[in-house]
């Protein structure tokens, strides 16, 4: 099923295996069927690594590498204990491992060769349940990937699916062959997928620098046909037109090889997928990998330390406080609708949680409730364990609670969201009770270890346990009793493990002892002996907690397949309570920063006045809010400025307010009206892409070409000094170009930030353009940066003023302020508007220096033979008293 790996040439099955140990046979079958993955072999209580797998575990987990002979070599070997599992399985799954569990269920009392064993589990990245196992407020998806082609056409089909909350999604889109690579690159980013299935024969050179670990199954198991067919089984159903998925192709084929693969790897049936969601690449707002990146939405674009990351717009806005309200939110961060009728219900459901005053007592109880999402999903893997159960319990508690808060919220009507969350956090009655009931208050942590099924449950197993906790009183009774039949005063009644019951008598004592008493043992100064009684009495109580262990087990077992009946409804308890804590947590922020409800509008506009960053507003002293209008008429806007001045950050605000209208967010802003929009596209910054090959320069022009080729009249673009890659000439052509086509053809909204002043002059032939600046000040030789933003073109850089507030050395600075005055003297006459193209040599009689007649020569040349940086202050002094003599004699 899975592709070989370095690791399997060292397990294979040789002639040499025949001269192994029955055992290492066993071990070495095994091994032989996963190939691919660490096998974790029970012996005893242990788990136990051998050859590379050892050698692999030993580096990973910092165990103790070992040597075992074998066949007159030595065989690497590793182990670790097996009640430390989870804790050894989360690290090896961290780095990108899989594991393959192997158990004896054989008797080993009673096999003959070596005890029976065969995996029972195998756990891979993208198959984790596990709490244990999973990042608490990540989904981290199983992903299948397939690409035909038809004609001319190709079609990519995707198919994800989350264990841990039985979420299946399809996707299938047509695409180009020159931007696969691109739209690949696009979704993965997107879904987040732990691990990616491709069919043999897929490039997986085109999935390399994703994290996510690529396995190679059969093409077959690909195949539309059968895929069809397992997903209708899954589902239970006769026909996928009711979930708009029976005209796909490669996605049906990858559902196929999805299910396949969950099925092997958890060894049974997947209960918990009862729906499938066939998404549209219409269905939200795209965004592709770079432009997630730009606008750090749940990821940095780097770390302020080791230690310590930037924020996020995800940090930002997570105050949820259920880790299935947090999952929930990172989604919607990423798959914002572009249906505004969606983002309004949110609105509405803001605006009514607020308006309530219910926050405080709401979020506190929400606060209260387990991620009932996962634990629905162990108890439909029959994985769930006592404590699962018990949170479940205390978290179907306070939905009551949850209830009486939205009861006091003035909803529209019955159809409203809000409305519809208060209906789907209906308790399902039986389901509770049968937890209350069953469940012990305290549970241990382990089936094994006794103590998870309540009293009063069972009155069978209450017997057994009361058989096993009041033996002690019992054989108080019987010493008392014997003593008094026997008159031995001395007796005691004892236990021990190798002999169990016994009644000790002294040996100045036999001669009082009874004719039923039976010798059991002989000692250097008493006898040891059994009664009939005692026999009885001892053979209950021994197997007692043997039995109750067992019958607890039975029962628990009993119960998860009973619970099972309700994974439907429990699951819808779980999204919706889910939506409510993000919903509570939006309020909770826009209340705390005094964020403001978006208008969405149907016609093209963004009005945002007094908008602010998301982020960044929270992380300095006195942000200055900004203004951006942009509408059918005006569509364009040239921003120029100089570096610092905030262009960037002006950009993104703008890109977020909008992303946030549509995740159903109030906004940063005193006002925000929002049109339609379907895509963002960033350009801002850029790097070499080294593994890649790829200059700076060329990562800059493909993300250009992404944006030209895939922008509409409703996008947003932000470009930021594109063309800055290359010379001069070649980049201000290419940047006024890339405005040209972006005005005419795309049409789509443009914040365009430059430094080449001579794209000011657009707005000149483009009427839907126009230019703003970001304002500064010069104050000596030095720069305020006022942040505002103010129409018309800047007037120039401050190139020099930021270099020196960067830290660049005063002789570089004097240096290049000589040059520039040396530049601009012969290209630019009008210094507030450059002009590259234009050549305007300066004229001859208003440079002193170029003039023989001229009477202030000599200063000239005195100035010019003047080396500031060797003159010490009393020679500078003396040098510019000199020097005004010199002037003052000339203008007598």
């Amino acid at each position: 099923m899975t592709s070989p790996s370095k690791r399997s040439p060292s397990v294979q099955a040789t002639p040499e295996t025949a001269r192994q140990t029955p055992m290492m046979q066993q071990y070495l079958r095994i091994k032989a069927q996963h190939p691919d993955m660490l096998l974790l072999y029970r012996m005893g209580d242990f788990y136990e690594l051998f050859f590379d797998d050892a050698v692999t575990a030993s580096r990973i987990l910092g165990i103790t590498l070992t040597q075992r002979a074998s066949t007159g070599r030595n065989v690497a070997m590793a182990g670790i204990p097996f009640h430390a599992l989870d804790q050894y399985l989360a690290k090896l799954i961290a780095t990108g491992e899989s594991v393959a569990i192997c158990e004896q269920i054989g008797d080993p009392s009673t096999s003959k060769g070596p005890v029976e064993r065969k995996v029972v589990r195998i756990v891979t990245p993208g198959t984790l349940t596990d709490s244990n196992l999973l990042p608490e407020k990540v989904d981290r998806p199983l992903l299948a990937i397939d690409c035909r082609k038809n004609r001319k056409q190709l079609t990519l089909g995707m198919t994800w699916l989350s264990l841990s909350s039985g979420s299946l999604k399809l996707l299938e889109v047509a695409v180009d062959e020159k931007n696969l690579l691109s739209r690949l690159q696009q979704e993965i980013e997107r879904i987040g997928a732990a691990e990616i299935l491709i069919p043999d024969g897929f490039d997986k050179s085109w999935l390399a620098g994703f994290a996510a670990r690529v396995v190679t199954v059969p093409e077959w198991h690909f195949d539309r046909e059968n895929g069809e067919k397992e997903l209708l089984e899954q589902l239970h159903v006769i026909s996928l037109d009711g979930f708009g998925a029976s005209g796909l192709n490669p996605a049906l084929g990858a559902v196929g090889a999805i299910l396949k693969y969950a099925h092997s790897t958890q060894s049974q049936n997947l209960q918990h997928i009862k729906t499938l969601a066939v998404e549209s690449e219409d269905d939200y707002i795209t965004m592709d990998a770079m432009t997630r990146r730009n606008l750090e939405l749940t990821e940095p674009i780097r770390s302020d330390s080791a230690h310590h990351q930037s924020p996020t717009l995800l940090s930002e806005l997570d105050h949820c406080k259920t880790a299935m309200g947090s999952r929930l939110l990172r989604h919607w961060l990423h798959h914002a609708c572009r249906d505004q009728t969606v983002a309004r219900a949110r609105h509405a459901t803001i605006t009514a949680l607020l308006d309530a005053c219910v926050m405080e007592g709401l979020r506190n109880t929400l606060a209260s409730v387990p991620d009932i999402e996962r634990i629905v999903s162990r108890i439909a893997l029959y994985s769930a364990r006592p404590r699962d159960l018990a949170a479940l319990r205390s978290g179907l508690r306070q939905l009551p609670g949850l209830r009486s808060y939205l009861d006091q919220c003035v909803m529209e009507d019955g159809t409203s969201l809000l409305g519809e969350i208060h209906r789907n956090l209906a308790i399902p009655p039986s389901c509770l009770d049968l937890l209350e009931h069953a469940i012990a208050e305290e549970p241990s942590g382990m089936v094994r270890d006794g103590g998870v099924i309540a009293q009063g449950f069972s009155p069978e197993l209450d017997e057994l346990r009361s058989l096993a906790e009041n033996a002690g009183q019992f054989l108080v009774e019987l010493e008392t009793r014997e003593r008094t039949r026997t008159g031995i005063s001395n007796l005691r009644v004892e236990y021990n493990r190798v002999h169990g019951f016994y009644i000790e008598v002294t040996q100045g004592q036999i001669s009082k002892v009874p004719d039923d008493y039976r010798r059991r043992q002989t000692l250097k100064n008493t006898e040891r002996y059994i009664t009939p009684e005692l026999k009885a009495f001892e053979d209950k109580v021994l197997s007692a907690r043997e039995r109750a262990l067992a019958l607890e087990k039975t029962l628990y077992e009993q119960l998860l397949r009973d619970l099972t009946d309700y994974i439907v409804p429990l699951q819808r308890i779980a999204q919706n309570t889910a939506r409510l804590d993000v919903l509570s947590a939006l309020a909770f922020h826009a209340e705390k920063q005094g964020w403001t409800k978006p208008e969405l509008a149907e016609e093209p506009v963004i009005h945002i006045v007094q908008g602010r960053h998301a982020v960044i507003e929270n992380r300095i002293e006195r942000f200055i809010a900004n203004n951006c209008d942009l509408s059918g008429k005006k569509k364009f806007l040239l921003i120029t400025g100089p570096n610092m001045g905030g262009k960037s950050t002006y950009m993104r605000q703008t890109a977020l307010i909008v992303l946030l209208a549509y995740l159903g967010s109030f906004v940063p802003a005193d006002q925000a009206v929002i049109g339609p929009i379907d895509r963002i596209f960033t350009r801002i910054g850029a790097a070499d892409d080294l593994a890649g090959g790829r200059s700076t320069f060329m990562v800059e022009m493909t993300e250009a070409a992404a944006i030209l080729n895939g922008a509409t009249e409703q996008s947003l673009v932000l470009m930021d000094e594109i063309g800055r890659g290359t010379s001069t000439f070649d980049g201000l052509a290419l940047a006024w170009a890339i405005a040209s086509h972006l005005i005419e053809s795309n049409q789509s909204f443009t914040l365009f930030a430059t430094h080449y002043f001579e794209l000011t002059q657009l707005p000149e032939t483009y009427p839907t353009a126009a230019n703003v600046h970001l304002s500064a000040v010069e104050h000596k030789d030095s720069i305020v940066f006022l942040h505002s933003v103010e129409p018309g073109p800047a007037s120039q850089s401050y190139g020099l003023q930021v270099a020196k507030l960067a830290g660049v050395p005063n002789p570089v600075i004097r240096i290049a302020r000589k040059h520039l005055a040396e530049l601009e003297s012969h290209f630019i006459p009008d210094r507030n508007q450059l002009n590259l193209f234009s050549y305007a040599p300066p004229e001859p009689e208003n440079d002193m220096r170029n003039t023989p007649d001229s009477p202030y020569l000599p200063l000239v040349r005195s100035i010019d033979e003047l080396d500031p940086d060797s003159l010490s202050p009393r020679d500078a002094l003396d040098a510019l008293y000199r020097l005004k003599k010199q002037l003052k004699s000339l203008q007598e």
